[in-house]
């Protein structure tokens, strides 16, 4: 009876040593991804802000901006870009919604993001675009792979539409979150006009005509927490300028906008504890389910063995052994 008990123990430490590795790399890579019904709602400031008058064509100081971003997964439009690209895609519907101390409305920015579902890297599709305009996204943009390394990534930047490396300085602590601190620097770069213009009767098109141009720089700054690949805090201090053509009334440029972006507070808190509880999950997967494994199959193999051990009889032969044979007397 002990030997067959012996016997199923050691079935299962095989089992579940195996199971260990399995887990890990390669139903993990398969199960965990993004689900492609996600919505997402953050709130930033820019306190103490400057901001452009376009009324009297000045800029002022102001108390603060206002920045809501969306993100809306649409699930029908990435059901249809799965059927061609043959593997999981998700496709977020955002939009970056900028709004004065006043409550009026500075610009409204919409963009398409199709991405691996798996991977988090971009799928080219039609449809992808920011404003309106077709992109080619490369690299990432709001998330981060899970696992995220200790390595540069390349991050897609939508207001200059160009991608650059976002380089990784180290890690920190977050409000008791170990998270990996990520920076880029957009130097000053043209950028187009939003589609969307705060006074009415003006668009991107008459105020090309007056030759004036919008320029852009920002320093992007992200706390990123690597087993989710989830940004728990970010920061960016944002300049725009309009420079040169008639409509600066013979100045050489003028402030758009300058300001310290920062989440607010209550998002912070939210963010954080959303991601704490999915970290939990992705290392379930990845680290507390397969060295678990693999504890339990080497203590069910130790088990099979002291159970063998103490099935065999004193003086019984080992297995594969005759009786050694007894003295022959005349």
């Amino acid at each position: 009876m002990r030997r067959k008990t012996s016997l199923v123990l050691l079935a299962l430490a095989v089992f579940f040593a195996a199971l260990s590795p399995l887990l890990r790399w390669y139903a993990f890579p398969r199960l965990a991804k993004i689900p492609a019904n996600e919505y997402q709602h953050m709130v930033l400031e820019a306190r103490n802000a400057t901001l452009l008058d376009y009324g009297t064509m000045t800029a002022k100081k102001v108390p603060k901006v206002t920045i809501v971003q969306t993100l809306k997964g649409n699930v029908e439009a990435s059901e249809k870009i799965e059927r061609t690209a043959g593997r999981d895609v998700v496709v977020w519907d955002g939009l970056s919604y900028v709004q004065g101390p006043d409550g009026k409305m500075v610009s409204k920015v919409p963009e398409r993001y199709i991405f691996d579902a798996h991977t988090q890297e971009p799928v080219h599709a039609k449809g992808e675009m920011v404003d309106g305009d077709p992109v080619k996204r490369e690299g990432l943009e709001f998330k981060w792979p899970f696992l995220t390394e200790k390595r540069d990534y390349e991050y897609f930047d939508a207001q200059a539409r160009v991608t650059a490396p976002i380089h990784y300085k180290g890690t920190q602590d977050f409000r008791g979150v170990e998270v990996y601190y990520f920076e880029q620097t957009i130097p000053w770069t043209r950028v187009p006009f939003p589609k969307t213009m705060p006074v009415k009767g003006i668009t991107p098109e008459t105020v090309a005509e007056t030759g004036t141009t919008r320029w852009y720089t920002t320093v992007r700054k992200f706390w990123v927490e690597p087993v989710t690949g989830a940004p728990v805090y970010g920061e960016e201090i944002h300049k725009e300028e309009l420079r040169g053509g008639t409509l600066l009334g013979g100045r050489e440029k003028v402030t758009a906008f300058a300001g310290h972006v920062k989440m607010r507070e209550d998002y912070i808190r939210s963010t954080v504890d959303l991601v704490r509880s999915n970290r939990t999950a992705v290392l379930l997967m990845t680290s507390y389910l397969p060295w678990g494994f693999l504890a339990l199959g080497v203590l069910l193999l130790s088990l099979s063995l002291y159970l063998e051990a103490r099935g065999r009889r004193p003086g019984e032969p080992e297995p594969g052994r005759s009786p050694a044979p007894e003295p022959v007397t005349a």
